[in-house]
């Protein structure tokens, strides 16, 4: 279902939530002797509910709190209509029963439990920093106790991704240590942890957290064997090595720092992370010095006349632009309204056969809105090309988009590159020229746009749009341009895009005569 992918999205499980503590807190008052365990979680749902309905996209603005939320309706929820469902005629079975259909799912809580990961990695978060909601900008409390690290590390287990299984893993134990009690064994997690700890190489500990669990749980046949196996393996690379004692492991506790994480398919991984972290923005004096701000009139459009654009310089080369007071407050409002009811999974253009698909490196969900569907739009539309002076009657059309818990855009190109001639081939305008995106909120923190090739790191501003070519007047494509909109740490991030295509600018920007004019 994809819920995680958008913060308002998400909104409507928050009132479902609601609605749901409601109908059980009836079913309790009717046998209350019968379900006094039932009547304690209700309490604890009441509480968590009333302060999340009060302000759904401010407490999904934390990224904990948007995990936790699919996990409950997920996982926990589903436990607590097996307690009762021997009842069937009850007024809450018939109430859950009715809307499961809408509950996340299975996918829904492991791709929120990966985002927050990718959190993890981008701002360098640590496990214990996401346990305990300490992340910048929150309204919120939200803690992570020892079952839903477990949960964590289970997720990234299951994906073979033993890094950050290690990582919940770990904390797990950590607040296990520190006396916090869970329905998870600290066997369990010791198990999971000692295998994940050998997959990363990191045999010593393996041995010693292999030792710990056998000294719990003396009968675990597959500890028993692992044990046997680590230390041949052991004996083995010291043999090879010309040591005779084994080397003792490692007394610190794991963290962020201790393994080295994997590589990925993403060349630019560590610039595009450091960039969305405020770090390697290469904005110097000089290029300071050439960034100016001015009134923008659309070449002299004579609805801009009277109050012409406040226009800021972002970036010199390529010249990138700000626009101020792009949007009203009443504009936002009623462009998301139109998209809401729309907004599905985004998707990206296959380089290949010019096709939309989902991708795993977009995670937002998106709509199209046209200008015939409401005088707002057409009002924007028309403001797009005022400013920029460029036609829309060829332009896409204006895509909305909300991004969820972590959610991201990895680096890529709006244009199509020579190797991708069917990319925008149905469209029958050519290729993307321009990018004009609209903020449409202001994020707590994360959420900027960066350019991994120059270094700039462009941060959301509600009513503000920015603006680019991504192709030079000869028609080559801007390799500078390739960018990314990073993971959202905390808030709701909303934009609006539009892109212009090379067909009907031809007297509005004319070609130039050199490769890169």
């Amino acid at each position: 279902m994809g819920f995680f992918y958008s913060v308002l999205c998400m909104t409507d499980l928050i009132f479902t939530e609601r609605e749901l503590v409601q109908s059980l807190k009836e079913y309790i008052q009717a046998q209350e002797s019968k379900l006094e365990t039932v009547k304690n979680w209700a309490n604890k749902l009441d509480v968590l509910t009333r302060t999340s309905t009060s302000d759904p996209e401010g407490f999904l603005a934390h990224p904990v709190n948007a995990y936790k939320l699919v996990k409950r309706l997920n996982t926990e929820w589903s436990e607590l209509e097996s307690l009762v469902l021997h009842d069937p005629s009850d007024g809450f079975i018939s109430n859950i029963s009715m809307h499961r259909q809408y509950f996340p799912d299975a996918e829904d809580e492991m791709g929120a439990a990966k985002a927050l990961m990718r959190l993890q990695d981008t701002y360098h978060l640590d496990s214990e920093s996401f346990s305990k909601g300490k992340l910048p900008g929150v309204r919120y409390n939200a803690f992570l106790t020892v079952d839903d690290c477990f949960d964590m590390g289970k997720t990234a287990y299951n994906e073979n991704d033993y890094y950050h299984s290690v990582l919940w893993m770990q904390q797990a134990l950590r607040q296990m240590d520190a006396g916090e009690e869970s329905k998870t064994s600290k066997a369990e997690v010791l198990d999971y942890l000692s295998y994940s700890v050998y997959r990363m190489g990191d045999l010593p500990r393996a041995i010693e957290l292999t030792r710990r669990l056998l000294s719990i749980d003396p009968s675990h046949q597959r500890a028993g064997g692992n044990l046997r196996y680590f230390e041949q393996l052991l004996s083995k690379e010291l043999r090879e090595k010309g040591h005779d004692e084994q080397e003792p492991a490692d007394e610190k506790p794991i963290q962020l720092g201790t393994y080295e994480r994997p590589k990925d398919y993403l060349p630019e991984r560590e610039i595009y992370e450091s960039l969305c972290r405020g770090e390697g923005v290469k904005m110097t004096s000089r290029r300071l010095s050439r960034l100016f701000c001015r009134y923008q009139d659309g070449n002299r459009n004579p609805r801009l006349l009277l109050k012409p654009m406040k226009e800021e310089d972002e970036w010199d080369n390529p010249h990138i632009v700000r626009y101020l007071e792009v949007l009203s407050d009443e504009e936002i409002e009623k462009i998301k309204e139109l998209a809401k009811p729309r907004l599905a999974r985004a998707t990206v253009r296959d380089p290949k056969t010019g096709v939309l698909i989902t991708a795993h490196y977009r995670v937002s969900k998106s709509a199209w809105l046209e200008a015939e569907e409401d005088p707002v739009i057409a009002r924007v539309n028309q403001r797009i090309e005022d400013v920029t002076a460029l036609s829309v009657d060829t332009a896409e059309l204006l895509q909305v988009a909300n991004y969820g818990v972590g959610g991201q855009y990895e680096p890529h190109y709006d244009f199509s590159r020579k190797d991708e001639p069917e990319a925008f081939k149905s469209l029958g305008t050519g290729n993307r020229v321009a990018t004009y995106l609209n903020y449409m909120s202001d994020v707590e923190a994360g959420g900027a746009t960066v350019f991994p090739d120059f270094g700039a790191a462009i941060k959301p501003r509600k009513g503000t749009a920015v603006f680019w070519y991504n192709l030079f007047r000869s028609g080559e494509g801007d390799y500078r341009t390739r960018h990314a909109a990073c993971p959202v740490l905390v808030g709701s991030k909303w934009v609006s895009n539009k892109w212009f295509h090379e067909r009907g600018q031809e007297f509005r920007r004319p070609c130039g005569l050199t490769e890169v004019d």
